[in-house]
């Protein structure tokens, strides 16, 4: 299925840059992005002189390690323009989270900033396979949310032809992908699957559609939902990374090459992994917390911004620039039963290992007495017998148990049993517990 393997000819010297010279830029761009926040962002002149850190004791790229960390709390603290760097008459553009779990993180561009923006997610897309001309049909939200705009903008830097679907309506998402035929569709996989059904409900065959890759984000997926994609859709599946709070969708992106991790575009971002419990930083291949400097921004530079995504920093390999491993869950998605750790990704893996379960699956949690109690709510394919219900309930608990150390009770349902969104995300973990 691999498409259009680029030629070296087809990079930018950056993509195939000596580790000399892109150690060189990530250095001169980590010095200005301390002084440009240390000068301009009070909240970081005042955090650097509680660590007793300065922007000139910055002499190599391990002497950031000295300076403090940013989460959300701290955007959130800052809300909604405390963390700007550059006057608002600069600022040409505002994005945020949706805030459900409190204020929205707020996130602000200069023109400079949208270009660089545009630039990376194009980068992406052509690591991707995409090429000038090509179609793309975008399915990633629009409005807020980084993603719909951040792969527009992208893809027409690069000169494709966007088609800015957004995401629900997947009826007419259909209709569109047959009567436009793109070659290329950016969307979150869960969302994708929702079409691929979509396809099989209509009687279409979704292999046989125009598309030929599409590029997945903005969720945690495993290499077993990627082979599902693949096989169902007929295409290539690779994964592009990205956040709001450090740029939004582009911040690294897969090569259809390869396909073995999402390379950083470190000569924008500049990767740590730390451990989530110390904030020790970790050497290359090591799991732990991602952390990311942006080395260029400038309405919001960021600096050592704790992602909560685990993941491990491996080497370069089809570009000069390192890759992130596969995602394995988020420090501040893990759940506790009785216990035992739980990524909701480790469930799925096992239920993609199951060919007469369908990839859609649900985590249900609710207390039993003083205990935490977990349900895994997942369907059948529709081609298998609803006479096998209890039979593969009770192998998939066996496996949770046996790979993932905690009890479960597995509930089969038939197909379409478990609810769809219609714009993007899946709701993988439903909390039912009292609230404290």
């Amino acid at each position: 299925m691999v498409q259009r393997i680029p030629e070296p000819s087809d990079l930018e010297p950056i993509e195939r840059a000596s580790k000399d010279e892109l150690q060189a830029l990530q250095l001169q761009r980590m010095k200005w992005s301390l002084k440009h926040a240390y000068d301009n962002v009070p909240h970081y002149r005042a955090a650097f002189d509680a660590a007793g850190v300065h922007p000139d004791d910055l002499h190599t790229l391990a002497d950031l390690a000295k300076f403090p960390f940013t989460g959300k709390k701290e955007l959130r603290d800052n809300y909604p323009f405390g963390m700007f760097a550059v006057p608002q008459d600069r600022v040409v553009r505002v994005h945020a989270s949706s805030g459900t779990t409190g204020k929205p993180t707020v996130v602000g561009y200069t023109q400079n900033d949208i270009d660089t923006w545009a630039n990376v997610v194009a980068r992406s897309i052509r690591a991707a396979g995409g090429r000038r001309g090509d179609m793309v049909h975008i399915s990633y939200g629009y409005g807020l949310f980084t993603g719909g705009l951040g792969a527009h903008y992208g893809a027409e830097r690069l000169g494709c032809t966007v088609i800015p679907m957004s995401g629900g309506q997947t009826e007419k998402q259909v209709q569109l992908i047959q009567d436009f035929k793109p070659s290329i569709i950016m969307v979150t996989p869960s969302y994708m699957l929702n079409i691929i059904e979509e396809f099989q409900r209509q009687g279409l065959d979704p292999a046989a559609s125009s598309l030929k890759v599409g590029i997945f984000g903005a969720e945690p997926w495993t290499d077993a939902m990627r082979k599902e994609i693949e096989q169902r859709a007929g295409i290539d599946a690779v994964d592009i990374y990205g956040l709001s709070e450090v740029m939004g969708p582009g911040v690294a992106s897969e090569c259809i090459e390869s396909k073995d991790g999402p390379v950083i575009w470190e000569d924008h971002f500049y990767p740590e992994i730390i451990d989530p419990d110390t904030g020790e930083v970790l050497p290359d291949g090591e799991e732990g917390e991602l952390v990311f400097t942006s080395l260029s921004k400038e309405a919001l530079p960021i600096i050592r911004y704790r992602t909560r995504d685990l993941t491990r920093l491996l080497p370069a390999t089809s570009r000069s620039m390192r890759r992130i491993g596969k995602i394995t869950g988020r420090s501040d998605d893990m759940l506790i039963i009785r216990g035992v750790n739980v990524f909701p990704t480790q469930i799925e893996e096992l239920i993609c290992k199951m060919p007469k379960l369908a990839p859609q699956y649900q985590l249900v949690i609710s207390r039993d007495g003083h205990l935490d109690k977990l349900d895994v709510l997942a369907e059948l394919r529709p081609e298998t017998p609803a006479s096998e219900t209890e039979a593969l309930a009770r192998e998939l608990e066996h496996h949770i148990k046996t790979y993932v150390g905690v009890t479960t009770k597995v509930r089969l349902l038939a197909p379409n049993g478990i609810e769809r969104t219609l714009t993007g995300k899946a709701r993988r973990v439903v909390d039912q517990r009292p609230k404290t």
